[in-house]
């Protein structure tokens, strides 16, 4: 069924407010017999002077002037609605409110069909809004179909290149980019629905055949024929010969039909009409559409025959019946497919109404005053309740990213092992109590009760005992019996006749009032050192628990910006002197170039040139006088 849906075309079938908004006409100026360029969706726009239906008296209610901001001035655009980061101006409102006016007056609407459709006419311009801003979320482009689309305009309306469809487009008046955005923006639409909504209907054959049966008058059919042709062409001004030659292949045309020839092969090697590259295909044709002769010789035949050569204007033709369906309602086999479309945009239309209502509450639309929202299930925004900004938080770099996705899986670690401590103090508490009172028990019942040891006193050589004496009653007696004031006392208390009262001390040091015999209570037990190992394991367990704690409710605390500047400066390569700047990286050498030596770079040392001795002009000059003397040379 999920198969049967994807091949359901939404063109055209989308909410009124496609055919509405931006509708543009293109058609060829070439007089060589290039055809009007094809549009989707065409609107059929009134002829000028040719009058209208009663329909023509429709007109639309003046629209609320916003007040201008000064005295004298006057509003030449206003913007009427805001959907998310999208406008819908005055203008486009107003050409969708002369589009929705044409063709009431085409359709012959009456004046309360024609309000239903202005009362909804900006809720239909929100829809188509809301669904390019999912379009864009979902990273929908609809590049390759509308370079598609517009290919198969540039086919059917003969054009060779898609220049020539952008020259027409310019003679015409329309801006080619314009009209190109719009075809864009409705396939966009059109995958939206088809994806967020059509994917989640769910049609079963009961549904089908309720459907079906429900509406079995709207598939009727009247009798027709679907008709095959070969085509033997004459001249205009066809002379007898012509004629006779046309005849005469068209007989052997038959003649080859008759002995069993292929149909559609035959009609694309011989045919000579429009249709021989389509194996002659003609289409259906219904009563009363054909002519006498071709009606009569046509609708008596079974499917399959084959009519004898017609003369026709055109020349010689035969006619194949492919098939002829009676008068009737068809069964459910053979218009399924149109049952299903019916009833998929039956369920659509809710569907599709239920998710732009929820896409409103997601969105952010302001309405301006005056207009109203038919589609928005809560009160309009209005312009006070939004304050605008141009300010966009920059994208955070990679490095932070990485430090954030860092701290988040240390935190993560953190909480699961606190959980695993939890855990474990829990059984550690839950094993301790259970061994605690299983050796209660066992202790009651198997123990037999033994009294604790009397520990004596150890007194030491010299020393005073200090806690083997006696309370000091016998002493107090004693001197109460004299008469003596005891110090401390007040006078004539001594006198008052007392009870005398002796104590027997046992050396221990404990109240005489104390039973010895009783059982002491289970607080201070003595016990084995292998006993004290699972209240080890209990505080150390407390101890994790604790440290598990302070991890995950401890995270780092953000530096702040001198911090940071502090960190980077010291983290900065150290140069000499101090220079931390970054050299620039040396140019890596090319394939081919000549390698440079370092002693190559470095310049060979100048020699000075030799300086001639300085000559004493005393000792150059010859002497002469008696004072001068003559050294002989040596022998």
């Amino acid at each position: 069924m999920t198969e049967k849906l994807t091949r359901i075309n939404l063109q055209g079938r989308f909410t009124t407010a496609t055919s509405i908004v931006a509708a543009f006409v293109l058609s060829a100026a070439a007089a060589a017999g290039s055809a009007a360029l094809a549009q989707a969706p065409q609107p059929s726009f009134p002829v000028p002077g040719g009058g209208f239906s009663p329909a023509s008296a429709l007109q639309i209610p003046t629209l609320p002037e916003p007040p201008a901001i000064t005295p004298n001035g006057s509003v030449v655009e206003d913007v009427i609605a805001r959907v998310n980061d999208q406008i819908i101006t005055r203008t486009e409102y107003q050409a969708a409110e002369d589009q929705l006016l044409q063709e009431a007056r085409q359709q012959n609407l009456s004046e309360a069909d024609l309000e239903d459709r202005l009362h909804d006419l900006l809720r239909d311009m929100i829809d188509e809004q809301l669904l390019l801003s999912k379009g864009k979320e979902l990273g929908i482009t609809g590049d390759a179909e509308t370079m598609h689309e517009l290919d198969d305009i540039r086919k059917k309306n003969n054009l060779a290149t898609m220049e020539e469809l952008q020259k027409a487009a310019a003679q015409q008046g329309v801006s080619f980019e314009d009209f190109k955005q719009h075809i864009r923006d409705q396939i966009i639409r059109q995958q939206v629905v088809r994806d967020e909504v059509g994917r989640h209907l769910n049609m079963t054959h009961a549904d089908e055949q309720a459907y079906y049966t429900a509406h079995a008058q709207e598939f009727t059919v009247p009798e027709q024929v679907h008709l095959s042709e070969i085509l033997i062409p004459t001249p205009e001004n066809a002379s007898e010969a012509d004629i006779a030659a046309a005849q005469a292949k068209a007989d052997e045309l038959s003649a080859k039909l008759t002995s069993g020839a292929n149909f559609a092969e035959l009609a694309k090697t011989s045919s000579g009409g429009p249709t021989a590259s389509a194996g002659g295909d003609l289409g259906d044709f219904k009563r009363g559409t054909l002519g006498d002769i071709l009606e009569k010789a046509t609708f008596p035949l079974p499917v399959g025959a084959n009519t004898a050569p017609i003369r026709t204007r055109q020349g010689f033709v035969i006619l194949h019946v492919d098939t002829h369906p009676a008068a009737g309602v068809p069964p459910l086999a053979s218009v399924e497919e149109k049952v299903q479309e019916a009833l998929y945009f039956q369920q659509l239309q809710p569907a599709l109404r239920t998710y732009l209502t929820k896409a409103r509450e997601d969105a952010y639309v302001e309405i301006a005053p005056g207009f109203v929202d038919a589609g928005s299930p809560h009160r309009q925004t209005k312009a006070t309740d939004i304050a605008y900004t141009a300010y966009k938080a920059p994208a955070l770099k990679k490095k932070v990213r990485a430090k954030q996705r860092v701290e988040q899986e240390k935190a993560n670690k953190a909480q699961a092992e606190l959980a695993a401590a939890r855990e474990r103090l829990a059984e550690k508490e839950a094993a301790k109590a259970a061994q605690g009172e299983q050796t209660s028990v066992l202790r009651k019942a198997n123990k037999p009760f033994k009294p604790s040891k009397v520990r004596r006193e150890k007194i030491r050589y010299g020393q005073a005992p200090q806690k083997s004496l006696p309370s000091g009653t016998a002493e107090t007696t004693a001197v109460a019996s004299i008469g003596a004031p005891i110090s401390g006392q007040a006078p004539g208390v001594a006198m008052a006749p007392t009870e005398s009262v002796t104590s027997i001390s046992t050396g221990t040091g404990a109240d005489a009032d104390a039973d010895l015999l009783a059982a002491k209570d289970g607080t201070h037990k003595r016990t084995r050192f292998s006993a004290h190992e699972s209240e080890a394991q209990a505080t150390e367990a407390k101890a994790k628990l604790a440290k598990a704690e302070a991890k995950a409710t401890t995270r780092p605390i953000a530096e702040t910006p001198v911090e940071d500047a502090t960190e980077k400066h010291q983290a900065a390569p150290l140069g000499l002197n101090g220079d931390t700047t970054r050299k620039p990286k040396k140019p890596r050498r090319r394939k081919g170039e000549v390698k440079e030596r370092m002693q190559e770079k470095i310049k060979p040392i100048e020699t000075p040139a030799p300086v001639a001795p300085t000559v004493n002009p005393d000792l150059a000059a010859p002497s002469t006088g008696p004072s001068s003397s003559t050294v002989a040379p040596p022998q």
